[in-house]
C-alpha cells in the first residue's frame, strides 16, 4: 500500500505539486535520520545530511525509474550523503584497526551473552556496534535492523552480491570481536566469576 501512495505523490510532484513531496518526507523522514545517526553519530550533522537527502530526492525525482521501492532509492542518496560527510571530516571519525578472532573465542562470547539479560545485552550491542567502522556498522544495521535484503543493501551501496557477503562475514567477525573485549569484562564485573 506503501508504494502505490508513494508512486502516487511522486507522480504529484513531477506534475508541479510541491506539496505532495511533504508527504514523502513525512513518511521517511525518520528512516533517513535514522541512518543518518547511525553513520554519524552526530545530531546536527545527521540533520543536515536529512536536509540535504530530501533535497536532492526532490530535484532527481524524475530520474526515479521505480526499478527499486521509494524507499531504497531514497535510502541510497542518504547513505552516499553520509559517506560524503564522513570522507568530507574523515580525521573526526577515525576508528581503530581490530585483530581477527578465532572460533573458540566466538563460541565463549556467545556463552557470555546469553548469561546477560536481553534489555542489558541490547544497550551493550548497541555500544558494540558505534565501534565498527563506519560501512561496516552501516551493513550490519540495514541488515539486521532495518531488516533490508541483500537486493536492497546491494541496490543501495553498489556492491556486488559476493562483495557485500564478504563485508557483512567480516564485519560479523569484527563485531565479535569487540564484543568479545567489551562486553565479557562489562559481564564479569558485574556478575562476578562463576
Amino acid at each position: 500500500m506503501a508504494i502505490i501512495n508513494d508512486q502516487t505523490y511522486i507522480e504529484k510532484t513531477l506534475k508541479g505539486d510541491t506539496n505532495a513531496f511533504a508527504f514523502l518526507v513525512e513518511n521517511y523522514k525518520v528512516m533517513v535520520f535514522s541512518l543518518a545517526m547511525k553513520m554519524l553519530k552526530n545530531r546536527e550533522e545527521a540533520e543536515e545530511v536529512s536536509q540535504d537527502t530530501f533535497i536532492k530526492a526532490f530535484n532527481n525525482l524524475s530520474k526515479f525509474k521505480g526499478d527499486s521501492k521509494f524507499s531504497t532509492w531514497l535510502y541510497k542518496i542518504a547513505y552516499r550523503n553520509c559517506l560524503d560527510n564522513l570522507k568530507k571530516n574523515k580525521e573526526k571519525y577515525r576508528t581503530d584497526t581490530i585483530d581477527e578472532i578465532t572460533i573458540n573465542k566466538i563460541n565463549s562470547t556467545d556463552n557470555v551473552l546469553e548469561e546477560i539479560s536481553r534489555k542489558e545485552r541490547a544497550i551493550l550491542m548497541k555500544d558494540c556496534l558505534y565501534k565498527l567502522p563506519e560501512e561496516e556498522r552501516t551493513i550490519l544495521w540495514m541488515f539486521y535492523y532495518d531488516e533490508l535484503s541483500l537486493k536492497e543493501i546491494i541496490q543501495i551501496t553498489d556492491l556486488s552480491e559476493s562483495n557485500l557477503k564478504v563485508k557483512l562475514h567480516r564485519a560479523r567477525k569484527r563485531l565479535l570481536t569487540i564484543v568479545e573485549k567489551n562486553i565479557e569484562p562489562e559481564f564479569i564485573n558485574h556478575y562476578g566469576r562463576k
